[in-house]
């Protein structure tokens, strides 16, 4: 990798990941309860899963999913189900929920709870994986050391999903100080059913090579 193709890669990064998915409209969520603050639990989380999915790719498990039916099977399935029950909850959601005072045993336990939502989401994600697996090589030159490279487009792609799920979190702070109660339960309800939708996908969705 050198001069030339980083700023590619983060090109084409950023459209990826500012294109509205699970972590970033939980980002959203999260913005219009607890605030941009509180929220970043759930960013570190969807980071730690990046770290997560490039490290995959670099020891070919993208290639593993692709290869094997079972097993992308499995983790399409547990990641469908888990977003299909954040969308559940979503829906049901009344609005409104704050987080406990800043220091409190529920406070701790809550932002324990953003953090995994976040990462589960993303990790279980077998599309993350297939997608990595297909863009990252394009980007690292097979000549060099291929560990820095890694390194270097995990770091650029963890600093670009945390800057868009800020930028979410700070949309979904700023409508909960502009728009009434009934206003934000509508938005739990929306992206809600857009979870329940891309849960569906997912259950739908189909390896490139699969029959």
């Amino acid at each position: 990798m050198n001069t030339t193709t980083l700023p590619l890669f983060s090109l084409v990064a950023l459209v990826a990941i500012a294109t509205p998915g699970p972590t970033v409209l939980l980002a959203l969520a999260n913005g219009s309860h607890y605030g941009v603050r509180r929220s970043v639990p759930g960013m570190l989380g969807a980071v730690l899963s990046d770290f997560v999915l490039v490290g995959a790719v670099a020891l070919g498990l993208g290639a593993l999913l692709a290869a094997s039916e079972f097993w992308f099977s499995v983790l399409k399935w547990v990641g469908a189900i888990y977003l299909g029950w954040l969308g559940i909850r979503m829906l049901r959601s009344r609005g409104g929920f704050e987080m406990p005072a800043e220091g409190s045993v529920q406070a701790q336990h809550g932002s324990r709870a953003i953090f995994m939502k976040s990462f589960l989401v993303a990790v279980t994600n077998p599309k993350g994986y297939l997608f990595c697996s297909a863009l990252l090589p394009q980007f690292i030159d097979p000549a060099a050391a291929q560990t820095p490279q890694y390194i270097a487009i995990s770091l650029v792609f963890a600093g670009l999903d945390f800057s868009v799920m800020l930028a979410y979190a700070f949309m979904g702070a700023r409508a909960i100080r502009l728009l009434k109660a009934s206003a934000i339960r509508w938005m739990d309800r929306l992206c809600g059913a857009a979870l329940l939708a891309l849960a569906g996908s997912l259950a739908f969705y189909r390896r490139a090579n699969s029959s």
